[in-house]
C-alpha cells in the first residue's frame, strides 16, 4: 500500500449519542496522520436517526469530512456495509461507538500496515467497566479488552473488527463484504477474516494503536459476558460448518466438551469459596459449551433489532 494512501474511519452507532460524540472527538484529535484521514463515516443504525443531531453539530468544528449515513434497518453488518458505500478510500479503519481512540491510534495502525504489508491490522484495547460490581470489574475489563504481542508485526489470525485497519481491495471485497445473516448475533467479522485467511490474506498487529472500550451498565454484568463467551465459543464450530469441514466441527465439539467439563468443575469449586476467579472459569466453560451447541437458531442476539428493543423498553 502506498505510503500516502488515504483512509476513512467507519463508526457504526445505535442510539448512543454521548458515547458517539466521545468516540468522534477522539478521532478528530488524531495526530501524525499528515492529511491522510479524509473522512469519518457514521452509520446511524437507529430507525429514528438519533445520531444525526450529534454529527451535524460536530461538523462545524471538524477538520475532516463527517459523512452521516442513516441505516434504518438495525444490524451490525448492514451498518458497516452501508458505511463502506459512502467512501472510496483505499484504507478503512473501524472504531466502535463505545471506544475512545488514543491520539496516535490511527497513525500507529497506518504505520503497522506499511511495515507488515498485512491486509488487516488490529490494535490493543483497554477494557473499562466503571459500573461493574467491584469483584467482577477486573474480569470484565479483561473481557472487553484485547491483548496481543508486545511488538508490531504479523500475527496468525484476525481479531474483532473494532480497532482495526483494512486494505479495502483485499480485505473488504465487493459492495457488501460483511455477512448480513449475522446482523443480530454478530460474528460477521469472524466470517470476513476466515474468508480472508482462505485467500492467503495476512493479519498484522499494531502494538501502539490503543483504544479504550467502555462497557455500558447493562453489559457490565456476568450474565451478559457469559452469553458473549458462549457466542465466541460457537465461532470455530460455525466457521468449520459453513465450509463443510465436518471433521473440524467434530474436533471443535470434542474440545468444547472437554472445556465445559474441566472449566465447569473449576468454576463450581471457586464459586463455593466466592473466589473472583470463578468468572474466568465460567467464561471458559461457556466457550466450551458454545463449541458444542453451535447449531443455527442457538445464537444469542446482541445487536440489531434485539438491542433496539432493549433500548426501547428502557426508555418506556
Amino acid at each position: 500500500m502506498s505510503a500516502s494512501a488515504q483512509v476513512s474511519v467507519v463508526v457504526p452507532t445505535l442510539r448512543r449519542p454521548a458515547e458517539l460524540e466521545r468516540a468522534l472527538r477522539s478521532v478528530l484529535a488524531q495526530t501524525g496522520v499528515n492529511g491522510r484521514l479524509i473522512s469519518i463515516v457514521i452509520a446511524d443504525n437507529d430507525p429514528a436517526a438519533s445520531a444525526e443531531t450529534t454529527v451535524l453539530r460536530l461538523r462545524d468544528e471538524a477538520s475532516v469530512e463527517l459523512i452521516y449515513r442513516h441505516v434504518p434497518r438495525p444490524g451490525v453488518a448492514t451498518a458497516r456495509n452501508a458505511a463502506l458505500a459512502e467512501t472510496k478510500a483505499p484504507l478503512i479503519a473501524f472504531l466502535d461507538d463505545d471506544e475512545v481512540a488514543s491520539p496516535g491510534w490511527l497513525a500507529a495502525l497506518i504505520d503497522a500496515q506499511a511495515q507488515t504489508g498485512a491486509d488487516a491490522v488490529f490494535g490493543p484495547i483497554q477494557g473499562r467497566a466503571p459500573d461493574a460490581r467491584p469483584w467482577l470489574r477486573p474480569y470484565l475489563e479483561r473481557f472487553f479488552g484485547r491483548q496481543g504481542p508486545a511488538a508490531t508485526g504479523l500475527v496468525e489470525h484476525g481479531f474483532g473488527c473494532g480497532n482495526s485497519l483494512m486494505v479495502r481491495a483485499t480485505a473488504l471485497p465487493g459492495p457488501a463484504p460483511f455477512d448480513v445473516s449475522a446482523d443480530q448475533s454478530g460474528g460477521e467479522d469472524d466470517a470476513l477474516f476466515a474468508a480472508l485467511a482462505s485467500r492467503g490474506g495476512r493479519f498484522g498487529w499494531a502494538a501502539d494503536a490503543w483504544v479504550e472500550e467502555y462497557a455500558p451498565a447493562h453489559r457490565a454484568t456476568l450474565t451478559y459476558a457469559l452469553a458473549r463467551a458462549f457466542a465466541y465459543g460457537q465461532g470455530p464450530s460455525q466457521t468449520a460448518a459453513k465450509t463443510g469441514d465436518w471433521p473440524a466441527v467434530a474436533r471443535w465439539m470434542l474440545i468444547g466438551a472437554a472445556q465445559a467439563v474441566a472449566f465447569g468443575a473449576a468454576a463450581l469449586a471457586l464459586t463455593l469459596v466466592l473466589s473472583p476467579r470463578r468468572a474466568d472459569m465460567l467464561d471458559r466453560a461457556a466457550r466450551g459449551v458454545g463449541k458444542l451447541f453451535w447449531m443455527k437458531g442457538l445464537e444469542p442476539h446482541f445487536y440489531g433489532a434485539r438491542e433496539l428493543a432493549r433500548l426501547d423498553a428502557k426508555r418506556a
